[in-house]
Order: C-alpha cells, then sequence, then structure tokens
C-alpha cells in the first residue's frame, strides 16, 4: 500500500489506471492551488516548512518528515488497505458485502455526508489562515501548518470520492467545497461552528481540541461505512486527525501550565483573581474556562438534532455506524433498543428512554463528551499539582446552544434553565467578553527565536520527530 508519486496527485488508489479520474482530478487541480494560495497561511506561503508528509499507509511507519514549502507539499489520496471480504457491520443489510460502488438507493444520503465533512476540512484552513502572524514560537507555527495541510488532504481525500463514484453531481460538489468561504456572507460554510471567527491562539488550541474531536467521532462513525471506499479513507484520515487533538490538548496544557507557574511565582494565591494574574502577562484560569465553555457548546451543535430520522435512516442503511460499531456488544440494527435522551419537559431537563435508532445523535454527543473529559483530567492535574484549588469543567449540555432540544431556552453552565435578561446580564461571566478577547490579543505577539517560546506559553515536553528544544521548524523568509 505504498504511495505512487509519479503522477502530480500522490495515491494508493491506481489513478494512473483510472485515466477519467486522473484527468477530472488534475482539472480540479489549478483551483485548489488558486485557493490555497488566496485562503491558506497568509504570509508564510514561501516559507520552508518542518512537515511529515504520508508515504505509506503502514500504521508502523507512515509519514516522513522533511522541509518543504506548503505550496510544494505532496497533497494525495490515500486509502487504508481493503479488508478482505469485509461486510456491512450495521443496518438492515447487517452481515452482507461491503458496497465497493455506490448504492443507487443511497447515493443522494452518501453524497451529502461526504459533501459534509468535506466542506468542514478547508473551511478550518480559512478560520486560521492569519494565526501565524501572532505564532508563540517555531514549534507552534510549524504544528499549525501541519494541521493546516492535512486539513487540505482531508479536503483532497473526500474529492476523490466525489470525482470518482458521483459522475457530474460529484463534480460539481467538488467545485463548490472551493466556492464557499468560512464567514462568508452570501456563500458560507455549511456547518455553524465553521463560519466562527478563530481570533487567537487559545482558540486554535480550544478548536483542535473540541471541534476536531467532533471531526474525530464523524470520522469514525463513517469508517464503519458499508460503502467500502469511503471506509477506507476514513480510516486512514483518523491517523492523521490524532495529530490534530494532541495540538489541542498539549496546547491548553502548556497555557495552563505556564499560568500556573506564573501565579506560584508572584506568590498569588487566588487564582479568581483575574486583574492580578492578567497583569503577570499570562491568560487566566476563568478566561480559559469561558474559552472552553464556547468551543464546546459550538461543538455539540455539529452533532445535529438529538433525536433525528436522518440519523436513523443512514443507520438503516448501512451508511454511517456509531462510534466504534464492531465493538458494541448488541444486534447492530437497533430493532426494539431505546436510549436516554436529554429533553425539556415542562421546562425542567429531564432523561426520556426514545428508539435509539432515532437518538444515534445524542449516543455519539455522549460518546464525544466522555472522550473530551480525559483531556480535561490531565488539565486539571497540572492546575492541582501546581497547588490551586480551581477545576476546568465541561459546561451543561443545554448552556449556549444553536441546534437541538435546547436551542430555544438559556441555561447557566451548571443547567439552570434562566430568562433572557438574566441571560444578558450574566452571560459575560460565562462566554468570553470583546475585553477577554482584547486581552487575549494583546498576548498575541509572534516569537520566531528557536526555542524561545511567548510568555503565556511553556515549552512543549518534547519536540517535533524528537528533534532537540532550539530546533528550527519553520524558515522564516525574510
Amino acid at each position: 500500500m505504498n504511495v505512487d508519486y509519479s503522477t502530480k496527485i500522490p495515491n494508493n488508489v491506481n489513478l494512473s489506471e483510472d485515466r477519467q479520474v486522473l484527468k477530472a482530478l488534475e482539472g480540479w487541480h489549478p483551483g485548489y492551488m488558486d485557493w490555497w494560495g488566496d485562503m491558506g497561511p497568509e504570509g508564510f506561503q514561501q516559507s520552508l516548512v518542518y512537515l511529515r508528509t504520508a508515504y505509506s499507509v503502514d500504521p508502523r511507519g507512515w509519514a516522513k518528515f522533511d522541509y518543504v514549502k506548503m505550496p510544494e507539499y505532496r497533497w494525495g489520496i490515500l486509502l487504508a488497505p481493503q479488508e478482505e471480504n469485509r461486510v456491512i457491520p450495521f443496518g438492515e443489510n447487517y452481515g452482507k458485502p461491503a458496497w465497493q460502488e455506490v448504492p443507487g438507493e443511497h447515493r443522494a444520503t452518501l453524497r451529502r455526508l461526504i459533501v459534509i465533512q468535506g466542506d468542514t476540512e478547508p473551511a478550518s484552513v480559512e478560520q486560521q489562515r492569519h494565526l501565524g502572524k501572532t505564532a508563540p514560537s517555531l514549534y507552534d507555527l510549524r504544528n499549525l501548518f501541519q494541521v493546516n495541510v492535512e486539513e487540505g488532504r482531508h479536503l483532497w481525500a473526500m474529492v476523490y470520492l466525489l470525482q470518482k463514484y458521483f459522475g457530474r453531481d460529484g463534480r460539481e460538489e467538488a467545485d463548490d467545497l472551493l466556492r464557499r468561504r468560512s464567514g462568508d456572507a452570501d456563500s458560507p460554510r455549511m456547518l455553524g461552528a465553521f463560519n466562527e471567527a478563530t481570533p487567537d491562539w487559545l482558540s486554535f488550541f480550544m478548536f483542535t481540541y473540541f471541534t476536531d474531536r467532533d471531526g474525530k467521532m464523524q470520522l469514525h462513525s463513517l469508517a464503519q461505512s458499508g460503502f467500502d471506499p469511503l471506509s477506507r479513507t476514513c480510516r486512514f484520515m483518523l491517523t492523521e486527525e490524532a495529530h490534530h487533538m494532541f495540538v489541542g490538548e498539549t496546547g491548553i496544557s502548556r497555557v495552563v501550565q505556564r499560568t500556573c507557574e506564573a501565579m506560584k511565582a508572584a506568590g498569588i494565591t487566588d487564582p479568581t483573581d483575574v486583574a492580578k494574574v492578567r497583569a503577570l502577562g499570562v491568560i487566566d484560569l476563568p478566561t480559559i474556562q469561558k474559552k472552553l465553555n464556547l468551543h464546546y457548546s459550538l461543538s455539540l451543535d455539529l452533532f445535529g438534532s438529538e433525536v433525528s430520522t436522518n440519523a436513523a435512516n443512514a443507520f438503516n442503511a448501512g451508511i454511517k455506524g456509531r462510534y466504534k460499531e464492531t465493538q458494541i456488544d448488541d444486534d447492530h440494527q437497533l430493532k426494539n433498543a431505546t436510549y436516554p435522551v436529554l429533553k425539556l419537559v415542562d421546562g425542567v431537563i429531564k432523561r426520556v428512554d426514545e428508539p435509539a435508532l432515532t437518538a444515534l445523535n445524542m449516543r455519539l454527543r455522549d460518546d464525544y463528551t466522555q472522550d473530551c473529559v480525559k483531556g480535561m483530567l490531565r488539565w486539571n492535574k497540572v492546575i492541582s499539582t501546581a497547588g490551586y484549588q480551581y477545576k476546568l469543567t465541561l459546561p451543561n449540555v443545554a448552556f449556549h446552544r444553536q441546534i437541538g432540544e435546547f436551542k430555544d431556552v438559556h441555561a447557566t453552565p451548571d443547567g439552570v434553565l434562566i430568562d433572557d435578561a438574566t441571560w444578558n446580564q450574566r452571560k459575560g461571566e460565562w462566554l468570553p467578553s470583546s475585553q477577554d478577547g482584547d486581552f487575549i490579543a494583546s498576548l498575541m505577539k509572534p516569537v520566531t527565536e528557536a526555542g524561545q517560546y511567548a510568555s503565556w506559553i511553556s515549552p512543549p515536553k518534547v519536540g517535533i520527530d524528537n528533534k532537540p528544544g532550539d530546533f528550527e521548524y519553520v524558515k522564516i523568509e525574510t
């Protein structure tokens, strides 16, 4: 399963023998490069960056590291190895051979899922395009660019599926993926969280921790798909996605650690004394909590409504499964099963048993929340080890929601329902205010000397590819 680098588009899907698809992708390539030039990382297109590039899909060794200019990065089409005699692992077609071609009756549903997944990939590049100018270190700058080029590769992965399996419709959808823009009033990206601004590095770390983790859950669900090319595509994408969440988790850890170190050195005993902590040039823990509240609640909206017939139909059809479907001990058809869903009943938040089939979004969201908690345990360990009684926590699922059961109500992070007036009066306690944004922005000064870090973040424990602390991860053109 090594990658063929002899064509313009590196791949392990025999593109050189699939002339029609190769031609379509080569026709799409100039538009992609124009998009990357316009919407990719601003100001660093000619810099040499120490990036990893996939050259195989063998889990033991699939990437090599070297300096490359981002426009010259080899974006390729990589599918995980085909499993022999793979069967559809869930739904009404449970146990039947996995599809190698698109089943006609499920064509529209499959295409929509692929387009939505594809649309998120360039969106996050667009959201992050200005961040290079305020990077806290060359190490972080390189991590940003690694995330960006891999989101670009994930876009290629979805475009390949559209071009190969969906004919003219697929080609039109592939063109539209380059036409939409994050936050654009006339042609926005398809999902709300991908139209939000990413104004600073704390937002970037929160995004890669919370929003990319939603991506992980969606990719896991699609990796179960009865449509085998989609399953194989998502399985390899998950290999790359792990690094994006690592960037978020360790980034927030390093921010928290630096704050705790600075408070300790200054003899500050109350971590909620925001003014005193900010005077040290670090980000106070209450502001980190507010950013967490924002990004977690935006990411919950990405799962859609708690009860969804679309999710049920995709499951029944064998198109989109559950998180780690094959490891679940049940009939994989959910004929009579129920699942508890949080709902608003007579003004009170209650758990209500719903048919498990229509509650699939809720189940995936619950899996997501459990996954989010793991990293938070590590952040809180940093705080408690420093001797502070402060805990970062996930807000209640009813807090700050735009989609689903709680979109028409206001709730505190503790899940207490409140009226509009109370919300408007107190939301600045729970979500970042413009003053919080201004303070964080004031810290965002670029640090471009190898081995040096901004005042508000600690160095990482280990370098990328085991490089030493003063390694020049990005050679910035001067």
